[in-house]
């Protein structure tokens, strides 16, 4: 009995071994999480841009829309527009780009709408067939068109949900071998938002608030580009974050930020050699899943276990300095794990404010030494305006 028991407890202490071996070859390899329609992910603003991608529980402002929808139950301005151009991946394609429009109007003291459009731009490429010969040549592009609205619930805490509808037209209709004639993509999604700001109290006699926000984005149904073809997630995101706001005296302010991300995705498990199959999953679980059900494994799915499902966590930390209200300075950081893509930057950035309009610009710097990024030299600009102030300026 007792050589039993111990040869059995020697195949247990065995099999844990191969097990956390097996783990740790997962966790070192590169699995990167893929979506339909990344565009929806980048950062459009210049000031979020500047500040590592920021935006859950920063101070509301014209792009709320993108960050924390909710956020806009506490804009003290009456209406507000914005426009914004980031030249994407000039390393790469000189002619990719992302344009961005956005505007909210207060309802009331308690509720606010918004709306905006954001439209990717690829260039133009040109399409060959099997043979190498050229076949067509095409612009593809991707846009995004959200309403929202928001609602304090009480002094300190609101909420907000944003609808929006993505077109993906990525071909231009062209026959694909094997795959016959490819379509734009469609799909509708839904942002669910919270935003809770605190009252004011005093840090070494300074005044002071702390805020918290929530945002789950781009919950939304499958993309397919062919009839009957294969099924693509959207970015679906979770965002938490809290930021922390302090007067320093009449003329100087500043403020932190930290944000924390996770796609709401399945990740890609690992399979045999034999086929890619639910049946030949070695590792993971199967992806092909349905949305709500995607959502949920994306929590506990990776085959490197728990310590990959902690890899998958993007962090992005941010400052804002303004003087007299009229000159901003920004910084911050974006951290992504190796595995999972592994973009590492620095982000600075400037913001002049006057009477009507203000004006943002923020640049991209990789962390990454020695190695030359795709996101190098990025550089957004971001223009607003004050429409209350506009039209009182043209009155007088």
């Amino acid at each position: 009995m007792k050589k039993t028991i111990f040869a059995a407890f020697v195949v247990l202490i065995n099999t844990s071994l191969i097990a956390q071996n097996l783990t740790n070859d997962y966790l070192n390899n590169l699995n990167t999480i893929s979506t339909s329609v990344p565009f929806l992910s980048i950062a459009p603003d210049s000031r979020a841009g500047a500040m590592g991608d920021v935006g859950v529980a920063t101070s509301p402002d014209q792009n709320s829309i993108h960050w924390n929808a909710s956020k806009l139950a506490f804009i003290t301005e009456e209406q507000g527009l914005s426009m914004s151009y980031t030249p994407w991946l000039q390393d790469l394609v000189p002619e990719i780009s992302l344009s961005y429009l956005s505007a909210y109007k207060k309802l009331n003291s308690k509720s606010a709408v918004a709306t905006s459009l954001r439209y990717f731009s690829l260039g133009e490429i040109q399409f060959t067939g099997g043979d190498g010969q050229d076949l067509k040549k095409f612009s593809p592009n991707e846009f995004a068109l959200d309403g929202a609205y928001a609602m304090k619930l009480s002094e300190n805490f609101s909420a907000g949900v944003a609808m929006r509808y993505i077109y993906s037209n990525l071909t231009g209709g062209i026959n694909v071998e094997g795959g016959g004639a490819t379509k734009p993509g469609n799909s509708f999604a839904v942002d669910l938002s919270s935003y809770y700001q605190s009252d004011e109290f005093e840090i070494e006699e300074k005044d002071a608030y702390w805020a918290a926000g929530i945002n789950l984005s781009n919950m939304g149904n499958k993309i397919s580009y062919t009839d009957g073809g294969e099924e693509h997630f959207l970015p679906m995101n979770a965002r938490v974050g809290g930021s922390l706001f302090m007067e320093l005296d009449e003329f100087n302010t500043i403020s932190f930020a930290v944000d924390v991300n996770k796609l709401l995705v399945p990740t890609t498990p690992v399979y045999d050699s034999v086929g890619t199959g639910p049946e030949n999953i070695v590792a993971g679980q199967d992806p092909n899943v349905g949305v709500i059900q995607g959502i949920f494994q994306s929590f506990s799915d990776a085959p490197g276990g728990s310590k990959e499902e902690l890899n998958e966590l993007m962090f992005s930390v941010g400052a804002e300095y303004w003087y007299m209200k009229q000159f901003a300075l920004r910084g911050g950081y974006f951290y992504e794990h190796e595995t999972k893509g592994g973009r590492k930057y620095f982000t600075v950035g400037l913001g002049l404010k006057m009477n009507v309009f203000s004006l943002d610009a923020a640049f991209l710097l990789p962390a990454t030494s020695g190695v030359k990024s795709p996101l190098a030299n990025t550089l957004r600009f971001t223009l607003l305006f004050d429409m209350e102030s506009l039209y009182a300026t043209n009155k007088n």
